[in-house]
């Protein structure tokens, strides 16, 4: 990505006199640079950017239900490094912020926050006020939850919702992210509500959304569907049951039994095949038992009929390739519905629908026509109107009476489909529900005559994902897919969908009249909103309307994040310059819902993908290696962290590691960062304050001069070669943030700039302090530059990771803000290093190093004077230590003789060969410790 040639972004920097505090300190600035910010608006937008020079960022809206945990600082700080990093690359960064604020997550800490429950049958109280406020978090049972109506539970909704998004945003703003607080929305508020209802009805009118009463998975505690994207497979307890279906045909259970199946005898002489299942209380609901087709043993019983257990219920014998020959019996019963097998083999072969189970999870009271004998009838009263627990033990306890069910029940664990927020397994429910498509069902767009799961798959080759393994995820997810979206929830808190449905002069609705809005009328509630046409009191009445009651998905809203931030429908404008977007930042588990549905609408919309790029976070895991999250309990809270460590070393902690890989939480990484910027401080005021005494004043320091940055100064080789390791440097760093690498380009920038404060500040700091006058002004210039030019390099290229420390060492010696300054371009260091060798840094700090090494081995004081000393050094250092001779004496206190022999090194403690050693050395006596004070 190339630097833009308009730079009229970047704010004017004036170089001052240093204002060097006496004492430097990394606590407290975030409230100093964060309101600073906000005053002078340094993140904000420039709108009047035209698009090729904007980097546009689809920022994560964060669920604003309860409390963000480290994990979120972690995939943030990711976005905020790279939002930094183009802004000073002279984009124009659009970085919003939205919240989501819909779906179940809200609802339930509503619930639980206020001691309420949503019953639409209720009238609205305008003076209603909550039973409680708080409660820590703790869940409330139903049945102490106050009902209120829907109206109260959304305006509660919103109460609460508010909160927590002033708390989000506190916390943003004291980790430090550079985002436009002024570009922010929700996807509850009135211009998402306006751009979701937009894009559905659009959708409706091409053929891609459509409504069907089908079965689905359903979540019997918040009594609502759920799609695909939302299931968790977990290991649930169980146990098998055997029970006796009873052949028929005698002649077909004779064959059969030839062919090797397992026939039994029964108690009363019937002949009797098996089958295992975990599911007896849906053995009311069975309608053919399946085999495979190729299994030999089931062959003579297929297109034959078996009575079921109990009920007496006659059903075929069925082949399906699904059907598994090695497990259990090898032939199943197939209820409606017991698994998503159920509902393949029912539509595969066109069984008749035989539903007991209710949305609440509970058998239907009534005895189905279906069950016609007395005993089958009597079994079922039974069960009536029970749990599905209760259900089983009920007829668990039939069967083994009447001897249907043979052995005892066997313990097992099998994998359930869980709604990912639920807690009891999915059911199966038929209902009228909306879908939109998405490639789970074969479709031909009409317009472009293309399939559209094959253009699906084509968007996620055209997108480039960082890391790129993670396009693998989004293809065999498009290519797992069997079902379109399911996109209506049975919930109260979010985007309603814009419809109503004719009522026929019988008080029958009929659903296939679907009435809408003009698109100039939304955002819309059909619950409270008329359609064209009718009247209020046609509302509910035969021949008149009834409002569609379901509301959206949450993530068919948030799917449409990149054409809300955008401004599409709302700001045409805004909408032209940032859109499509170039970014999507994400975690890892959310490419099959968040990112592929994005795609899918930006697709049927606009047949083309929404951003350029895709950054996948990887997960934080805690000390077990476990994916830290607020629902297993495992999660830190990061405020403490951010007020113990400051946001500087949360941030280093974070931006440490690479997009796409887990990471654990390790506080000593934490404490690193804080190392790190306290370090940058303090090398930075010593930097700018040569030529001045280590104890003076705050009225010395204010007096020192401006730095100079006038690369033609340095002329000394060691001084060179700092700007060629500096450039070098600069080269890694830009090449990384490219490649949208920001771990590596921390590493490059952190690895030199401590070999700059071990090495290269002290080898210069007594030529550059020049106290005594005794050196070269040339050289001391030299070293002094240098010295400026590099801390003016080093807070540009440590700015996307430290903004805070960054900052306050650029007000100290410019005007302006270092968030708004250009990224140091290395073309310029390495011209004026003239050829220097980069190497030379390296080489010099290691002969520094050995002759330390010795006074520490010697347990005396580093400023004890080396009287003479011999070193060998490799061939490649001796013209290097020869070159920085003058400043290794200096630097080292050595006050006589250093000789030179070049020598073959040989490997150290660390396997790894020196390439300077001492051989001999005569060190004077340790000075006098200065006195304080």
């Amino acid at each position: 990505m190339s630097q833009p040639s308009n730079s009229s972004r970047f704010i004017p920097s004036q170089l001052r006199s240093p204002r060097v505090p006496a004492k430097v300190s990394a606590d407290g600035l975030e409230s100093t640079w964060g309101q600073r910010w906000e005053e002078d608006g340094t993140y904000a937008f420039d709108r009047s950017a035209e698009r090729p020079e904007v980097f546009s960022i689809d920022t994560p809206p964060p669920t604003a239900s309860g409390s963000l945990h480290v994990g979120h600082v972690f995939s943030y700080t990711h976005t905020d490094a790279l939002a930094r990093y183009q802004r000073m690359r002279g984009k124009a960064v659009f970085y919003p912020m939205g919240w989501d604020d819909n779906g179940l997550p809200t609802e339930r800490r509503v619930q639980n926050y206020y001691g309420v429950r949503c019953d639409p049958c209720l009238p609205y109280d305008p003076d209603f006020t909550p039973p409680r406020t708080g409660g820590e978090g703790k869940s409330i049972k139903a049945r102490d939850q106050k009902p209120i109506s829907r109206r109260n539970f959304v305006e509660l909704c919103e109460r609460l919702t508010a909160i927590d998004e002033a708390q989000f945003e506190a916390l943003w703003r004291r980790l430090g992210l550079s985002v436009d607080w002024k570009q922010t929305y929700q996807t509850i508020g009135e211009r998402a509500r306006k751009v979701a209802q937009a894009a559905f009805l659009r959708n409706l009118e091409r053929g891609e959304a459509y409504q069907a009463a089908a079965p689905g998975l359903w979540d019997v505690t918040f009594q609502t569907a759920v799609a695909q994207a939302e299931l968790e497979s977990r290991e649930y307890p169980g146990f098998y049951h055997r029970l006796a279906f009873h052949i028929v045909d005698a002649d077909a259970a004779e064959r059969a039994a030839a062919a090797g199946a397992p026939i039994e005898t029964g108690p009363a002489g019937t002949h009797d095949v098996c089958i295992e299942t975990t599911r007896p209380e849906l053995l009311a609901a069975c309608v053919a038992l399946i085999a495979h087709p190729d299994d030999e043993r089931y062959r003579p019983l297929l297109g034959t009929t078996v009575a079921s257990p109990v009920f007496g219920v006659e059903v075929p014998v069925l082949a399906h390739p699904a059907a598994e020959r090695d497990k259990g019996a090898g032939i199943a019963m197939c209820c409606t519905f017991g698994d998503t097998t159920d509902i393949e083999w029912w539509r595969d072969l066109g069984l008749p629908l035989r539903a007991i189970l209710r949305k609440d999870g509970r058998i239907e009271a009534e005895t189905p026509d279906w069950i016609t004998t007395g005993a089958g009838r009597e079994a079922y009263a039974a069960m009536a109107g029970k749990t599905t627990y209760s259900a089983r033990e009920t007829i668990v306890a039939a069967l083994a009476a009447s001897g249907e069910m043979r052995g005892e029940p066997t313990a097992t664990t099998r994998q359930t489909n869980f709604f990912e927020k639920g807690d009891k397994p999915l059911e199966i429910v038929t209902s009228r529900q909306w879908y939109l498509r998405n490639g789970g069902k074969d479709w031909t767009n009409p317009a472009t005559g293309s399939d559209l799961r094959a253009d699906l798959l084509a968007r996620g080759a055209e997108l480039d994902f960082h890391p790129d393994f993670m396009r693998v995820r989004y293809e065999n997810w498009v290519k797992g897919l069997n079902n379109d979206w399911l996109i209506s929830r049975q919930r109260f808190f979010g985007v309603p969908f814009p419809v109503w449905y004719a009522i026929d002069d019988d008080g029958e609705v009929d659903h296939s009249r679907v009435l809408t809005p003009a698109e100039a009328e939304l955002p819309i509630d059909p619950s409270s909103d008329i359609p064209a046409g009718y009247t209020e009191d046609q509302r509910d009445r035969p021949g008149g309307f009834t409002a569609e009651l379901d509301i959206m998905d949450t993530w068919a809203t948030s799917s449409l994040s990149p054409q809300l931030v955008s401004g599409w429908l709302t700001d045409e404008d805004l909408f032209n310059r940032v859109y499509p977007m170039d970014l999507r930042p994400q975690g890892q588990d959310i490419i099959r819902t968040w990112l592929f549905s994005s795609v899918v609408r930006a697709d049927l919309e606009f047949g083309a993908l929404p951003w350029r790029h895709a950054g996948i976070s990887g997960w934080i895991l805690d000390s077990d290696h476990k994916k830290m999250s607020k629902s297993k309990g495992n999660a830190e809270t990061p405020m403490g962290l951010l007020e113990k460590f400051g946001a500087d070393a949360v941030r280093y902690w974070a931006a440490s590691a690479r997009l796409g890989l887990d990471a654990a939480f390790e506080e000593q990484q934490i404490k690193i960062g804080r190392r790190l910027a306290i370090k940058l401080l303090n090398a930075s005021k010593f930097a700018l304050s040569m030529g001045l005494p280590w104890d003076a004043d705050e009225e010395a320091l204010a007096a020192a001069p401006a730095p100079h940055l006038d690369a033609t100064a340095v002329t000394e080789p060691i001084d060179r070669a700092v700007l060629a390791a500096l450039a070098d440097v600069v080269d890694a760093a830009t090449t990384a943030f490219e490649g949208f690498e920001h771990a590596r380009a921390l590493e490059a920038a952190e690895s030199f700039f401590w070999t700059f404060c071990d090495d290269y500040i002290e080898l210069v700091k007594d030529r550059a302090n020049d106290l005594d006058g005794s050196h070269d002004p040339a050289a001391v210039t030299s070293a002094r530059t240098a010295l400026a030019i590099a801390v003016d390099t080093f807070v540009r290229l440590f700015a996307p990771f430290l903004p805070f420390a960054t900052e306050e060492v650029w007000s100290w010696y410019r005007t302006g803000s270092v968030h708004r300054a250009a990224w140091p371009k290395a073309a310029p260091l390495r011209e004026a290093s003239a050829g220097a060798d980069a190497a030379l840094v390296v080489r010099a700090g290691q002969a520094l190093a050995a002759l330390r090494k010795v006074k520490s081995e010697a347990k005396t004081s580093q400023r004890t004077p080396i009287l003479s000393v011999a070193l060998a050094v490799a061939p490649e250092a001796e013209a290097s230590v020869e070159e920085v001779r003058a400043d290794l004496l200096e630097a080292a206190k050595v006050t006589g003789p250093m000789t030179l022999a070049v020598a073959e090194p040989r490997a150290g403690d660390d396997g790894e060969a020196p390439a300077v050693t001492v051989t001999a050395v005569e060190l004077g006596e340790a000075p006098a410790r200065p006195k304080k004070g």
